[in-house]
């Protein structure tokens, strides 16, 4: 179940491809309600093909989401000891890493719903909790965004307990300990440029 609820941080990606409603979503919870409707609607659009889906997706997320605030988290410490040059690497490439990963797990969607649930917003910080609603459980998701300049952009997303920054933070904390910032940084370059040809691949066929 987890791994169908990583679709719900593709569908807060989707904001961009409705202006009307993002115009209208002022609050939180607005904004990520617009989001779901949002995908939900691409995905089910049978004229559009899965290429075509993804790539606009993945440039909708660079836009909604804190990638800078998002890849501190995740390196923590490491931040701090890398240089300005690795550090725009790595928000450069984490982005694209998790743009890649999310449009693929969409390709599961079938037949839940969401749910929405409580809001709560504390000075320009905000939780949003919502549920993906299947056939043996709902599954939480809860969505923690901030504000900027009347905005508001996911920095984490925690699924059925699970903080998607923790989870990556200790993962990518055992890879610069081994081989260091610069491991890592080759590490998510060779792992886009594989889905970058896999993708490419299913397009020319």
């Amino acid at each position: 179940m987890a791994i169908r609820a990583l679709l719900l941080l593709g569908c807060f990606a989707l904001t961009g491809l409705a202006p009307s409603a993002v115009a209208a979503a002022s609050g939180p919870t607005e904004q990520v309600q617009a989001t779901v409707n949002g995908i939900l609607a691409i995905l089910r659009d049978k004229q559009l093909d899965w290429y075509s889906k993804q790539t606009s997706i993945e440039l909708i997320i660079d836009r909604q989401f804190d990638f800078q605030t998002i890849s501190q988290s995740v390196l923590a410490t490491n931040w701090q000891k890398a240089t300005p040059a690795e550090r725009k690497r790595f928000v450069e490439f984490f982005s694209q890493y998790l743009q890649h990963t999310y449009t693929e797990k969409m390709k599961r969607f079938s037949n839940e719903y969401v749910r929405f649930g409580a809001e709560k917003v504390s000075g320009r910080r905000a939780t949003v909790e919502t549920f993906i609603v299947t056939e043996k459980a709902d599954i939480p998701v809860t969505y923690k965004l901030r504000q900027s300049e009347g905005k508001w952009f996911a920095y984490d997303v925690v699924i059925e307990g699970v903080s998607l920054v923790r989870n990556y933070r200790d993962t990518y904390a055992s890879i610069v300990k081994s081989e260091g910032i610069g491991g890592l940084l080759q590490n998510l370059e060779s792992s886009i440029e594989k889905y970058k040809r896999q993708r490419d691949t299913g397009r020319s066929r």
